[in-house]
């Protein structure tokens, strides 16, 4: 199933240490693509090289302060996915609410980390959230499923399920869809992968795909979405090799 991505991996694995001024200038790519999209998705109106400069430090006028907060968050969650990753330390439902604690910072600081109290609908899908009493439960279950039978699995596959399943519970009021990308990427990161960029053009795809996987419990969709854009996140890395 993986066989082409395996390739790939072994390739850009065979071509390290790439050279620091490569890896720095795919790294500002990916991760300034990757909070673009990942807060577009979500409704952010910030354009790309908008999100650039607020990086840098700018404000941009006629924005709001959330749109601006959204960028500088999923800044700070990058690095302290980096951060996991460096240290290869395993997942834990503490690293989940601190990976969300960074997204909401600043913008609603009371849910920030914190586990919904409330039942919540998502529009325009089949799926329903399970309810607020049974998310400590679920939450457990995925961790276990995660070290126990998802340890076994591809890491891609692995990669996709725990995000699948993870925004599928929805344990927060707000931001699981940027948590559920971040931890896709820190299992990617964690087993050698680049990031990879789920992008806003795509947003109909993607939505579709958790959307049967989360009704049907069928993640093959949602899968092989995960395992286009690895490729494209490899071919990009070692097109910087060639």
């Amino acid at each position: 199933m993986f066989e082409t991505i395996n390739q790939k991996k072994a390739q850009l694995d065979a071509s390290r240490p790439l050279s620091q001024y490569t890896l720095k200038s795919l790294r500002e790519k990916l991760f300034l693509e990757w909070t673009y999209n990942s807060n577009a998705i979500e409704g952010n109106t910030l354009t790309m090289n908008e999100t650039k400069v607020v990086l840098e430090g700018i404000t941009v006028g006629g924005k709001t302060l959330r749109e601006h907060l959204e960028v500088i968050n999923h800044r700070d969650a990058i690095r302290y996915v980096e951060e996991i990753v460096q240290k290869n330390e395993v997942l834990s439902e503490w690293q989940i609410k601190n990976i969300h604690r960074l997204v909401l910072k600043g913008i609603d600081d009371e849910y920030a980390g914190i586990y919904r109290k409330e039942q919540v609908f998502i529009a325009g899908v089949k799926h329903t959230p399970p309810p607020h009493f049974l998310i400590q439960e679920k939450m457990e279950d995925l961790l276990h499923w995660y070290h126990h039978r998802g340890i076994h699995l591809h890491p891609v596959e692995r990669g996709a399920m725990l995000h699948a399943i993870f925004v599928g519970i929805h344990p927060f009021i707000d931001g699981n869809g940027r948590t559920s990308r971040l931890l896709l990427n820190l299992e990617l990161m964690k087993n050698g992968f680049p990031p990879v960029i789920i992008k806003v053009e795509n947003r109909l795809a993607y939505y579709e795909a958790l959307d049967k996987a989360h009704t049907t419990e069928d993640y093959s969709d949602f899968i092989l979405l995960v395992e286009q854009v690895v490729e494209e996140s490899l071919d990009l890395y070692l097109n910087a090799i060639c």
